[in-house]
């Protein structure tokens, strides 16, 4: 994928929010916890994991958060209108983020090299053969 130019733009639904991706993500990773299944009403939730440095919102957010499986805090921010959820971060480690990429213009980055949280998978889901595998987060 080297012919992907950045920045990439990216914005929530009603685009209120917006952002930019200033560089490539450091992995991608599709996530079968039964939480990613309720955010994306789908059998999995796509994260880009990027460096904090690497985007730049604007517009407000809202913010959520739950205490995760490993006893850290997973947090999100929103749109506060359409509601649509644009990262997560763990409020220990703020130079991570968990980029949901859906929401960039140019989607060709959401390729993932990693699913997590398999132990919880949906049956009728096929991983493709040779991506990584982890049982539940790595």
């Amino acid at each position: 994928m080297d012919d992907i130019q950045y920045p990439i733009k990216g914005a929530c639904q009603c685009g209120s929010v917006t952002y930019e991706l200033l560089e490539p993500p450091i992995m991608v990773a599709a996530c079968h916890c039964r939480e990613c299944q309720k955010l994306s009403t789908s059998a999995f939730s796509i994260t880009a994991i990027v460096k904090s440095t690497s985007v730049k919102f604007n517009g407000e957010m809202a913010q959520w958060s739950r205490p995760a499986d490993s006893g850290n805090i997973s947090a999100a921010k929103f749109c506060p209108t359409c509601g649509n959820r644009l990262y997560h971060y763990d409020p220990k480690d703020p130079k991570i983020l968990k980029l949901k990429p859906s929401s960039l213009c140019d989607t060709r980055i959401i390729n993932p090299t990693v699913h997590i949280w398999v132990s919880e998978k949906q049956d009728w889901y096929q991983i493709p053969k040779g991506v990584k595998t982890c049982e539940k987060q790595p």
